[in-house]
């Protein structure tokens, strides 16, 4: 049976995106989500290649490079099918085509581009973002990471910590200090294979299981002049341009796990019978379903706005940053009723709602913790005041 969905009217190509994702994900992703989870195991060969045949992995990136020269809107309603099948994959897909290749696309030059765009989007390479630090995560500008200009190459010493796709990154978009406080950092185009770059620890996750986490490690790397993406210097503004899209299409990974609930739980309310009847038509369990159906609509329509705005070029960093705090903040609390929908069924690994949950708390963390989030909507609007 189909279940209820708002018509957002976002046109005839969103609608194909959606459709030919939610296929794609239903049939080749969902069967494996509960191996993902359950083994920590990211099935590259199994659905990077398959993705790029489809064009996910290039949906903002122009046709020239191998992309579909498409918006952030679609960009985000591929990540929503994704995730609706397993938000591990979303994550590492959004890791790969936002993070990486969208800031290839945005900021490279194009020998740069040529060079790495037409493998990361055709899925035969992954790719990677490495901002954050074991002692620089909000505080990103505080990154220890250094690259010293000697002789015609960046020597880099230091390491980088949370880094999703980090075991499996061919491309790796690295943020590094070349100088002093916020003026001082420099953008880097890292390939895997480079002496002296290794990956460290890997990181044992609560939830985005299947997603790979780990260390990377810098120890007299040497980089040559032409992968310095950007200018020298200004990798702040490469890093802060970026976060806008980055939140925006990460949002769509709680808009997927949401929707997943609903597939769950609404046939479950059908179908499980307590006292003679179906529990759905008792109005405290009809009462879960409508807030979740709520929550997920009401976070869907500020998400989809401001991936518009994006496209239009007229994103607010604070909306950015406050659709995906509304989102993930749903999206827990949704994950939560889903669980407790299913009561003791939904507390067991037999059924994938308890992965939902744990997989919805990251991005009340990751991209920009909720804290942070408000802080910056806040200090945002009173200064526009």
């Amino acid at each position: 049976m189909s279940l209820p969905q708002m018509d957002f009217a976002l046109g005839e190509t969103a609608d194909m995106i959606r459709e030919t994702t939610e296929r794609f994900a239903r049939e080749r992703i969902e069967p494996l989500a509960a191996k993902i989870d359950a083994d920590d195991w990211f099935p590259r060969e199994e659905l990077w290649p398959a993705m790029g045949e489809l064009g996910l992995h290039g949906i903002t990136v122009s046709e020239e490079y191998g992309g579909l020269g498409l918006g952030y809107l679609e960009h985000v309603i591929a990540c929503e099918e994704v995730s609706r099948a397993s938000a591990s994959i979303g994550l590492s897909y959004g890791a790969h085509s936002n993070l990486c290749v969208n800031q290839i696309s945005r900021w490279a030059s194009p020998e740069q581009k040529a060079k790495y765009l037409p493998k990361l989007i055709s899925g035969e390479h992954v790719g990677s973002l490495a901002m954050s630090e074991a002692g620089a995560g909000s505080d990103v500008v505080s990154m220890k990471l250094r690259a010293e200009h000697k002789g015609g190459r960046y020597v880099l010493n230091g390491t980088k910590f949370w880094i999703t796709n980090a075991a499996y990154a061919d491309t790796l978009v690295v943020y590094a200090k070349t100088g002093e406080g916020s003026r001082g950092i420099t953008t880097f185009l890292i390939e895997k294979g480079m002496p002296g770059f290794s990956i460290g620890q890997k990181i044992d996750k609560m939830g985005m299981r299947g997603s790979p986490t780990a260390e990377l490690v810098f120890d007299d790397c040497e980089v040559p002049e032409e992968n310095v993406m950007g200018p020298l210097n200004g990798g702040v503004g490469v890093l802060m341009s970026g976060l806008d899209y980055e939140r925006t299409v990460l949002a769509g990974i709680q808009l997927g796990i949401m929707q997943a609930c609903l597939d769950v739980v609404l046939p479950y309310l059908r179908e499980r019978k307590q006292f003679g009847q179906a529990i759905g038509s008792f109005q405290l369990m009809q009462a879960k379903v409508a807030d979740i159906y709520v929550a997920l609509n009401s976070a869907r329509a500020y998400v989809y706005a401001v991936a518009k705005s994006c496209d239009a070029g007229r994103t607010t960093r604070f909306d950015a940053a406050g659709a995906i705090l509304l989102a993930s903040e749903n999206a827990f609390r949704v994950a939560g009723e889903a669980v407790q929908a299913l009561g003791g069924a939904g507390y067991t690994k037999d059924w994938p709602v308890e992965r939902f949950l744990r997989d919805a708390k990251l991005l009340d963390i990751g991209a920009g913790t909720n804290e942070i989030r408000r802080m910056l909507i806040g200090r945002e609007l009173i200064g526009a005041a």
